[in-house]
């Protein structure tokens, strides 16, 4: 039977909707922010050649470019203010969060609660900001090699330094106020309303493709047909679930006495959600983002890196695996998941696993579930964002149908989707409080006028 949380669920309705007022304001600051996000991508970088950009994207479209112009919503392609995009604070949370694992004074950080983690994401920001100014002075001087700049020099950099660094730092702001006030993980939107916006533009030129004879019909419907494969297989494996059940014993509250009962805990076969594919995309782009822009100026070194870290190649592909698969035990093991903290919350309110003992015991029992679920959840991590890849590098498909892009628009819709819920059942219980106490209050009326 579906349990009272559920059949509320199933009831939630437009009405319901339109009575969430606090609801319908975190929606609306939500989709005002994304559209500043969307309108920064337009403004371009002062100093920038329009033509030659344009004739260069062109031509990289194909190769690295691609994957930068798909995690940066377009603006890299229109060298707008978000080129760099939100890719230096997700490096940065990287470095803060293995630093957190294996550094000492930020392990203690972490294990001060609020103002551990108040300083930590201090911390990530500082590392924001030096990543980002890295980033935006080498892309200033590819792009002098390049020939993709009207006046070279040392103004042009600053400028471009200056431009890059403020546009990064600003979607840090927007993606946090998002978070906060908004509905959904700011971070993971930015990402996603940049991809969804390039859409149109890349199923128009893919099916200009096939008019033009340059793809086959059937390799069209192929593609099409491994994109819905791809979105249905996501959806069962964001939703699958390994239930660990819980008992509750008896226990007594002042004079009455309340019956043990079960329940479960659910452990999701994929607890990382998109987090993994995402840091794995970003170390893969930060080596190449320089030189995919300096074009014949390429020293041997990234021309190199360019060679066998491109996409398709088997080093790219295996370090892509490898990326997902760290994460995917990292992140759950130490932000998603933590078994330590599960372990302790059971014991404080009297839980226990059935044949196991609470504490310590309760703890390696949920490691050994974790650990063994987490392939399952790392091994279809790794299929989904490889598989397309390696059928795109080969049918010369555009980058927004490859699986790192499917899963991150499947990932953030259903998670999106998931806090929608979340706040219209709260608000469905507030109302049912409400009606409660105005009943009690009318009663109490009326036994006062009968005396």
């Amino acid at each position: 039977m579906a349990s009272a949380a559920e059949q509320m669920a199933a009831n939630m309705s437009w009405g319901a909707f339109g009575k969430a007022t606090e609801l319908r304001q975190r929606i609306v600051f939500t989709i005002g922010l994304l559209i500043v996000y969307r309108l920064g991508t337009y403004i371009p970088v002062p100093g920038i050649d329009g033509g030659e950009l344009r004739a260069f994207m062109e031509q990289a479209a194909a190769g690295i470019g691609g994957i930068l112009n798909m995690f940066t919503g377009g603006a890299i392609s229109r060298m707008g203010i978000f080129a760099l995009g939100i890719m230096p604070y997700i490096s940065a949370s990287i470095i803060v969060q293995l630093l957190g694992a294996m550094w000492g004074p930020l392990m203690q950080l972490k294990k001060e609660g609020e103002q551990g983690r108040k300083k930590l994401n201090q911390y990530t920001r500082y590392g924001t900001v030096f990543l980002a100014t890295f980033q935006a002075y080498g892309l200033a001087v590819s792009l002098e090699s390049g020939g993709l700049v009207t006046d070279p020099g040392w103004f042009f950099r600053a400028a471009c330094v200056i431009t890059l660094v403020g546009g990064t730092m600003f979607l840090m702001w927007l993606g946090e106020q998002i978070t906060q006030r908004g509905i959904g993980n700011g971070i993971s939107l930015i990402i996603f309303v940049g991809i969804i916006a390039e859409v149109p533009a890349a199923l128009a030129q893919f099916f200009s493709q096939g008019r033009s004879g340059a793809i086959s019909p059937a390799v069209i419907l192929g593609v099409l047909l491994m994109v819905v494969i791809t979105i249905a297989f996501v959806v069962f494996m964001e939703r699958a679930l390994r239930k660990i059940t819980i008992q509750y014993p008896r226990r007594q509250v002042g004079m009455k006495v309340y019956d043990g009962g079960q329940s479960h805990l659910p452990i999701k076969v994929n607890p990382a959600g998109v987090i993994p594919a995402i840091f794995a995309s970003s170390l893969l782009l930060l080596p190449t983002t320089l030189a995919a822009f300096s074009g014949s100026q390429t020293g041997p070194v990234m021309s190199t890196i360019l060679a066998y870290f491109g996409p398709g190649q088997p080093l790219y592909l295996l370090f892509f695996a490898v990326m997902i698969v760290f994460f995917t035990y990292f992140y759950t093991e130490n932000v998603a998941f933590k078994t330590d903290d599960v372990a302790d919350n059971l014991k404080n309110q009297n839980g226990f696993i059935p044949g196991i003992r609470p504490g310590k015991r309760t703890q390696d029992y949920l490691d050994y579930v974790v650990r063994r679920v987490l392939v399952i959840g790392a091994g279809y991590l790794t299929l989904v964002c490889l598989l397309p890849e390696v059928m795109r590098s080969q049918l010369a498909i555009p980058f927004y149908f490859g699986g790192t892009s499917v899963l991150i628009v499947v990932s953030v819709t259903m998670d999106t989707i998931q806090q929608v819920q979340s706040h219209l059942l709260a608000h469905q219980y507030e109302g049912l409080i409400e009606k409660s106490q105005l009943r009690g209050k009318k009663r109490g009326k009326k036994g006062t006028a009968r005396r």
